[in-house]
């Protein structure tokens, strides 16, 4: 892995400095320039005061991570005449009071409204209700609404970090259900990490929703708390972090093989990482038409004569290496067409890009540290994706969620299917045109308007088809 400090790109290290000067006319520049040397991206000085004896100047800058920044606000420091008064983290700043709030979609304003809307006028509905349950969905906000349900055991590369930690993740998810698919969402957070208990929470809470999304619980319990969910009830269990990662995967991968003139059933794929996610994108990928997979793991390739691999990965070992095939993660990379990693950082080695077939796809998607140094694959992969904002086609659920479980809501789904997640991927895929495709864009936007509608319109027809 390479030393040199990737180029802060994004906001999520953005810090405001507020700093008391001397007057002079070349503090500003000063500043700047502090910033510049010390590896920061300035995006905007203001001078927000200026007296006599001093003036103050707010320095917006970010980071590539929280030391970054510390040496960032010193080198400011270090300028003559400059105090720093205060740091603000502009995203604790996004946070305070958190992301996510409730509103009424009706006035109640007059003894009217409130009569109709509470009561006695509800009773009425809630009579019609019990004489009519299959009406609910229809009069209440359960047509409109999915539950986002973590116990907080594998929240985003963080690891187990507890329910607390995870609510702002969960309400970042329900940010998104509502920005991008108009879905009302509700973080729920479990203070327990044993299965019964989270399968019998979510049983009990299920009659307020339209659709469950399972989010952060760490494989294998993730398997059976979705399994046994799905035969329980009659609303549709879908675990994103599985199922939401196979279906963006399948799309860029459809699109990547279209740049290199491959076949999907043809590809040789090698998946590192066989937790939800390698476990998601292997069944899906299977089900697509990939005839060849090898998965490794910390075990090295996952074989069904490893005796020591757990059930969930036996059975893993038995869908994609009848063969028996053993070794490294090298070894599995020999002559292969494509790599898709979900495991960790530094696992691959750039240099064995160089071991797979002509024209290599290398899917990077540890996040927020790849599995290979991504300036170096870069060079030596045909087509390259990673799970990050700051370079080209970045691998995010986003582009999957919001529109299946569109999809699902409208059509009054009760299940997810593999025909479902196949069209969604499809739709994804098909929203990047021939004449757009080339190796740096393969999956469209997160923010392309029609990717949510295509994805629900997708799943709409294979639900009712």
């Amino acid at each position: 892995m390479s030393d040199r400090r990737p180029l802060p790109t994004g906001a999520s290290y953005s810090i405001t400095v507020r700093l008391y000067a001397e007057p002079s006319a070349s503090v500003v520049g000063e500043l700047a320039t502090a910033v510049g040397k010390a590896g920061g991206l300035l995006t905007a000085i203001d001078v927000s005061e200026s007296r006599p004896d001093r003036v103050t100047v707010d320095v917006t800058c970010s980071a590539t991570n929280a030391d970054h920044s510390v040496e960032i606000v010193e080198a400011m420091r270090a300028v003559p005449g400059v105090e720093v008064h205060r740091v603000s983290d502009r995203t604790f700043l996004l946070h305070l009071g958190g992301k996510i709030a409730v509103t009424s979609k009706v006035a109640l304003k007059t003894r009217d409204d409130l009569s109709m809307a509470y009561t006695p006028g509800v009773g009425r509905v809630s009579m019609a209700l019990a004489r009519h349950p299959e009406d609910v969905a229809k009069l209440t906000i359960k047509g409109n609404s999915v539950a986002v349900v973590t116990d907080g055991s594998a929240v985003l590369g963080l690891g187990n970090i507890g329910p607390g930690a995870a609510l702002p993740v969960m309400e970042g998810k329900a940010a998104l259900f509502k920005r991008f698919a108009d879905i009302d969402a509700w973080p729920i957070c479990l203070d327990t990490q044993d299965t019964d208990e989270i399968v019998q929470v979510v049983k009990a809470i299920a009659p307020g929703f339209g659709g469950i999304n399972l989010e952060d619980i760490s494989a294998p319990r993730c398997f059976e708390i979705e399994r046994r969910l799905r035969d329980i009830l009659d609303i549709p269990v879908f675990h994103d972090d599985q199922h939401g990662t196979a279906i963006v995967v399948t799309a860029a991968l459809t699109n990547a093989l279209r740049c290199v003139a491959k076949q999907l059933a043809d590809a040789r794929i090698v998946v590192a990482g066989g937790g939800a996610a390698g476990t998601a994108i292997v069944t899906l990928l299977l089900s697509a038409g990939v005839t060849h997979v090898l998965v490794w793991d910390r075990e090295g390739i996952l074989s069904p004569h490893d005796l020591s691999l757990n059930s969930a990965k036996r059975g893993l070992a038995e869908r994609t290496n009848p063969e028996c095939v053993t070794g490294t993660l090298r070894d599995a990379l020999q002559g292969a067409d494509v790599f898709i990693g979900v495991s960790a950082p530094g696992v691959l080695d750039a240099a064995w890009i160089q071991e797979m077939a002509p024209n290599p796809v290398v899917f990077a998607l540890a996040n927020p540290d790849p599995e290979v140094d991504v300036d170096a694959a870069r060079q030596l992969a045909a087509v390259m994706a990673t799970g990050r904002s700051d370079y080209p086609n970045q691998i995010n659920n986003v582009l999957a969620f919001p529109g299946v479980f569109r999809g699902l809501l409208d059509a009054r789904a009760r299940e997810v299917t593999t025909p479902m997640m196949l069209s969604a991927a499809e739709a994804i895929a098909g929203c990047v045109s021939d004449d757009q495709l080339n190796a740096t864009y393969i999956i469209p936007s997160v923010f392309d308007p029609a990717v949510p509608t295509a994805v629900a319109a997708a799943v709409r027809g294979a639900a009712v088809g």
